[in-house]
């Protein structure tokens, strides 16, 4: 580091009295130097030092300026305890007053607020305050700073405390420092680098110590000793250094850790103050006697380079090793001015002020970057250059060398005849390493570590400036003072040539034969005895390797890149491949590479092409190299072919042919034109018409014309030649329908694959009629239906399946698939069912029935469980296997599709406002629900909704019993909230009514006269005799019908044929009414005189009673032949489900009374409900079949 005084000022009053430079501050730009001199503020230009303007203002002497950080405004202290604002335009914009002098003053980095301080106190002021608010303080304040945010003001004060302070003034940490009471805190600064992980503070006290502090109060590192009283410290921009000085009458330079680097300049009187300009390297020093001094910091490279690692000092304190390959850094924190710094292999060295550190590294590996301290040699070394080898240190020193052992022990020393100007390891063996050494009078010398003689290698007439050697050691380059670059041969001494404008040099350390010297903004790079290529390039080249130069440009290394494409171009012109695959091997591109590797192919080099190739992965051209390595392996010699060959591979064709033609290989020539599809010219080579060649030729073309976007022609082409197959793809690619069907016509049946692919081919234009014409001519019926089931021609699909049984899963399955798709899941169903897959039918059911349950359509989840219990029985009937497995499926099915139909009336009138039911229908169909759900209660089904409409239409109809019994259940579930209100009100009101219900609603048996509770727990069935209960399927009412089962003589037919031959019986003549008295007792009787004879005994009627109270079992009314042919056709209604099942057989009790039966589902109705629902709705309100099905 050197301090060069830029200029140099005094100060004086009128009276030539010496003034103290109490405080400095540049302005942020750095354009001015702000002076605090005597009772006056000066202003400095600091380019030449000249005085810009003297500020008058105060009226004693100024103690502390200091610039805000916006550069608007700076302000000043003085001892007539006033504080002045001024702008930057250096006009006075306002002044306050503390009680006291003013010690010292600071702005707030980011809110620019200012803080002053006098002896007992601090005031804090802004543009925006009115006032200053001021803090008393319990000793004299000698110092303050900012820290870089803005959010904490630390004071030093006179007791040796520093006192940490918020924007508001308010103390937040007290530093409490060892010997205090004598060492006053004189300066203080924060680090004003926003690159440190934590605000650090630099305090300097009369203790004569430099110290360092965290925010929080704790210190960093120990106390630095300065053997003198500092007035100030003060920080460079970004943190690296501090400036200190005061009764040492220096100011001096230490590191950001307080190790002291050097003395920036030496003053006659004590220096009070100083500044640092910001961002950059100058600094203003003021002293007792008036003196301002200007220096510029100038700090110099210290650095050392080995092959691609290169060292460097940073900060002046810390080594920097850098690879320069991986750009890999690695910092060695040495705590001390580093003055010289030496590299070779995995040695490292180090010079600090009183000693040398030796390091190595780790491991062999060429990429470790991790260095350990080997040695250290304890002494003081003065030396101009230095120089590290495995096992010795190589101090120079004017004319001098000496060899030093890392144990500090000197072993040997050679004296030159001249300055040493120039010295290098060029490697050997551990302890015998060699030296090239240059001299000021342009010797230059080899010296081995291990030899106390050196050799000269040659003498020139001018100064050496650089040396290097060749990685060989056959050849010395050497750049003079003269900057010219001489390449010596070193065993014959010969000068081989000369460069000029050179002022440093390199050899390539991986080929021999090639150097690079820089010099005026160029680089130039010199292989073999070609010219001389040249680039630009900024700096020294220090280093060369491969296609790396490594070059130091002020105080930066950086390696460049630098392609070899010249010097390898250079040897290809001289037809030396194998010189320029050397070349190639140290960097260039892939473009050269491509060059190289066809050059030296068509010099027929095949070794050189074949690595060239492999580099840039042509697995083409390698094919050709193989291929000509083996053909000469089996004897082939002509190079005329091999060279014919490799034109060919370049596109060279003509060349090629006329190369094929002198060698005699005219087939060879005619198979490269047909190739290339240059049929004109294959036709010069073809032999005497052969015709197999010209069909070749033909299809060839047709293949060319087919590539070449001209299918037309192509297509025409291989129908001449008879390749029909080729001429339909390109046909139907292009969707030629004419065409397509002209040649189809033409073909040959027995030419199925043809006819088959243009039957395709037609099919995909959608030309199904064609289509299906070529399939008729071959026969091919299955592929006939596939092409109406694609075209959903289902009409002529059916006609052919029925024609042709075996193929109508063909038909039916697709057909079924895209009816679902379609959403017409009903008949997709049924198209599966007639395709004879029942699992698929029944799969579409289930699904519908699930979505239907699902998405509360529950008139739909009936009719679909009713469709499945029919399948059921399909299934059954045609497997015996699955028989008893199918009939439980159907019960159960016909049980859901029951309870889901009935619920459906249910759910509407829960869920919606209106109802088109009336108030009985609800009632008998929440009982009917109500009774199924005691054996299971289906998916979907709300057994809260049915017992909320069977409370209500009770306790409308009069049913209190059961209303009650209903509400009492309700409290016992979970109830919707929606429902929550009319439970409870109806549980409360229900309470109210009668606890009975009305007689009118009471269901009767038709079998045993039993009057029945509306409710009974053994199910929908008379609680007497058993006997289910027959509903009507819109009403719910229970039907006056008894079921009656055949004796085990008869079949169903026989019964059917008995019933239809019966005799209906006369009914007797109506007598009108007639009154008439029995004992006590008045009768009215109708149609019958009291006197008349009873009417026939009705068997059927007997047969009902045979039952027994006491037995749990139903028994049913069992009807033999005799008592079938008394009854009347019109009596009986027959449910003839279909086989496997049996007949059911019912008898009306009341004939009056019409039923009508569905034949579809077998469902019974009152007449006038089944005819209403088929009026409104169109088909049977269950199963949804019209009369017309």
């Amino acid at each position: 580091m050197r301090a060069v005084p830029t200029w140099v000022d005094k100060v004086h009053d009128r009276d030539k009295v010496d003034q103290c430079i109490w405080d400095l501050c540049f302005k942020p730009d750095g354009s001015q130097l702000i002076v605090a001199a005597g009772n006056r503020v000066l202003v400095y230009d600091t380019n030449d030092g000249t005085l810009i303007q003297p500020l008058k203002g105060h009226k004693d002497t100024v103690y502390c300026v200091c610039y805000a950080k916006d550069g608007k405004r700076f302000a000043s202290g003085a001892a007539d305890k006033s504080v002045i604002i001024w702008t930057s335009k250096l006009e006075g914009i306002l002044k306050y007053t503390h009680n006291d002098a003013i010690q010292c003053l600071a702005y707030n980095p980011v809110t620019h607020q200012l803080a002053s301080c006098a002896v007992s106190d601090f005031g804090l002021w802004s543009p925006e305050q009115k006032n200053v608010s001021k803090h008393k303080v319990n000793s004299r304040i000698t110092c303050c700073s900012w820290t870089n945010d803005g959010q904490y003001l630390a004071l030093g004060l006179y007791n040796g405390l520093v006192s940490i302070r918020n924007k508001g003034g308010e103390e937040k940490v007290k530093i409490e420092r060892p010997n205090a009471a004598t060492s006053p805190v004189w300066s203080l600064q924060w680090n004003p680098s926003r690159d440190e992980s934590y605000d650090v503070l630099a305090v300097a006290d009369w203790g004569q110590r430099l110290c360092f502090y965290q925010l929080s109060g704790k210190q960093i590192g120990k106390d630095r000793n300065l053997g003198y009283d500092p007035n100030y410290v003060r920080w460079f921009s970004r943190g690296e250094y501090v400036v200190v000085g005061g009764s040492n009458k220096q100011c001096c330079l230490h590191t950001k850790e307080g190790v002291k680097l050097g003395v920036i300049g030496d003053q006659s009187t004590w220096t009070w103050s100083a500044a640092v300009k910001p961002d950059s390297n100058y600094v203003a020093v003021g002293c007792q006697d008036g003196t301002i001094a200007y220096y510029q910091l100038i700090f110099s490279t210290v650095h050392g380079l080995y092959k691609d690692r290169y060292a460097y000092r940073d900060n002046m304190t810390d080594v920097i090793i850098q690879h320069l390959i991986t750009d890999q850094k690695v910092r060695i924190k040495c705590r001390d001015l580093v003055k010289k710094i030496a590299i070779y292999r995995h040695r490292l060295a180090v010079q600090l002020p009183d000693k040398i550190v030796i390091y190595e590294l780790y491991s062999d590996d060429a990429a470790d970057m991790h260095y350990k301290v080997k040695e250290k040699i304890n002494k003081k070394f003065e030396c101009n250059l230095l120089v590290v080898c495995s096992q010795n240190i190589i101090l120079c020193q004017d004319k001098r060398l000496q060899c030093y052992s890392f144990q500090g022990i000197k072993e040997r020393e050679w004296l030159m005849e001249s300055l040493i100007r120039y010295i290098k390891v060029i490697g050997g063996p551990s302890g015998r390493e060699g030296l090239l050494v240059g001299l000021k009078n342009g010797q230059i010398m080899k010296i081995f570590v291990d030899n106390a003689f050196p050799i000269m290698l040659l003498k020139q007439s001018t100064s050496v400036r650089c040396l290097d050697v060749s990685a060989s050691r056959t050849k010395l380059a050497v750049v003079d003072e003269h900057n010219t670059c001489l390449v010596y041969d070193i065993n014959t001494k010969d000068l081989l040539f000369q460069e000029p404008n050179a002022n440093s040099v390199a050899w390539n350390t991986h080929y021999e034969d090639m150097l690079c010297f820089s010099g005026n903004g160029l680089l130039n790079i010199k292989a073999s005895n070609f010219p001389v290529h040249v680039q630009k390039l900024q700096g020294f080249v220090v280093g060369f390797s491969g296609s790396k130069i490594f070059c130091l440009h002020i105080y930066s290394m950086s390696s460049v890149d630098v392609p070899q494409s010249a010097s390898m171009y250079q040897y290809l012109e001289k037809k030396l491949f194998k010189d320029a695959y050397k070349v190639a091997c140290l960097g260039v591109t892939d473009g050269d590479w491509e060059v190289l590797a066809h050059e030296a192919l068509e010099g027929l080099d095949f070794d050189t092409a074949k690595k060239a190739f492999i580099r840039i992965k042509d697995l083409r051209y390698l094919e050709l190299i193989h291929s000509i390595e083996e053909r000469k392996k089996r004897g082939e010699n002509d190079n005329m072919i091999f060279l014919g060959d490799v034109y060919s591979y370049q596109g060279k064709f003509n060349e090629a042919a006329k190369l094929y033609k002198k060698a005699g290989g005219e087939q060879k020539a005619m198979n490269m034109y047909t190739d290339l599809r240059m049929f004109d010219q294959a036709k010069e080579y073809i032999g005497s018409g052969d015709p197999l060649d010209k069909k070749m030729l033909i299809t060839k073309q047709a293949d060319w014309a087919k590539s070449s976007n001209e299918p037309k022609a192509a297509a025409e082409m291989y129908i001449s030649a008879g390749e029909y197959c080729k001429a339909i793809d390109i046909v139907g690619e292009h969707g030629w329908a004419d065409m397509m069907i002209d040649l189809a016509r033409k073909l040959d049946k027995a030419d199925r694959e043809a006819l088959s692919r243009a039957a395709m081919h037609l099919t995909k234009m959608e030309q199904y009629p064609f289509a299906a014409e070529v399939y008729s001519k071959m026969g091919d019926i299955k592929a006939l239906i596939n092409l109406h089931v694609e075209a959903k021609h289902w009409e002529d699909a059916f006609t052919l399946a029925d024609k042709h049984p075996e193929y109508k899963e063909e038909v039916y399955v697709p057909y079924a698939q895209w009816l679902a798709e379609n959403d017409k899941f009903d008949d997709a169903q049924e198209a599966f069912h007639k395709a004879g897959l029942q699992g698929e039918a029944v799969k579409v059911l289930e699904q519908l029935t699930h979505n239907a349950v699902i998405e509360s359509r529950f008139n739909d989840a009936g009719y679909y469980f009713w469709k499945l219990s029919m399948q059921c029985l399909d299934i059954a009937r045609e497997d015996s296997e699955k028989r008893e497995e199918m009939f439980a499926k159907f019960q159960d099915f016909q049980r859901k599709a029951d309870m889901y139909y009935a619920y459906h009336s249910i759910q509407r009138y829960t869920d919606e406002p209106f109802t088109s039911h009336l108030p009985e229908a609800l009632f008998n169909i929440s009982r009917y629900l109500l009774h199924m759900i005691q054996s299971g209660i289906p998916h979907g089904i709300s057994k809260v909704g049915t017992l909320y409409a069977l409370a209500k239409q009770s306790k409308n109809l009069g049913a209190y019993k059961l209303a009650r019994y209903a509400y009492e259940k309700l409290q016992t579930l979970r109830i919707p909230s929606r429902f929550q209100e009319a439970v409870d009100l109806g549980s409360v009101m229900i309470r109210s009514k009668a606890f009975q219900d009305s007689e009118e609603l009471l269901p009767m048996c038709y079998r045993c006269s039993t009057t029945n509770p509306l409710l009974n727990n053994g199910g929908n069935c008379c609680v007497n005799c058993r006997q289910p209960f027959v509903h009507s399927f819109v009403s719910f009412e229970v039907l006056p019908l008894v079921e009656f089962v055949l004796d085990s003589s008869l079949t169903d037919e026989e019964a059917v044929q008995i019933l239809d031959l019966s005799i209906p019986r006369q009914k007797k003549e109506d007598r009108g009414w007639k009154e008439g008295r029995i004992g006590h007792a008045q009768t009215l009787s109708l149609g019958q005189a009291q006197d008349d004879e009873p009417e026939e005994e009705d068997p059927f009627s007997a047969k009902l009673m045979t039952f027994d109270q006491e037995e749990t079992e139903f028994r049913p009314v069992v009807v033999t032949k005799s008592v079938l042919q008394t009854l009347s056709r019109s009596e009986v209604y027959i449910l003839k489900w279909p086989k496997p099942l049996r007949y059911q057989f019912f008898r009306s009790l009341l004939p009056d009374v019409t039923i009508t039966q569905c034949p579809k589902c077998n469902k019974l109705f009152h007449t006038d409900d089944f005819e209403l629902q088929y009026l409104q709705k169109g088909h049977c309100p269950f199963c949804r079949s019209t009369l017309d099905d």
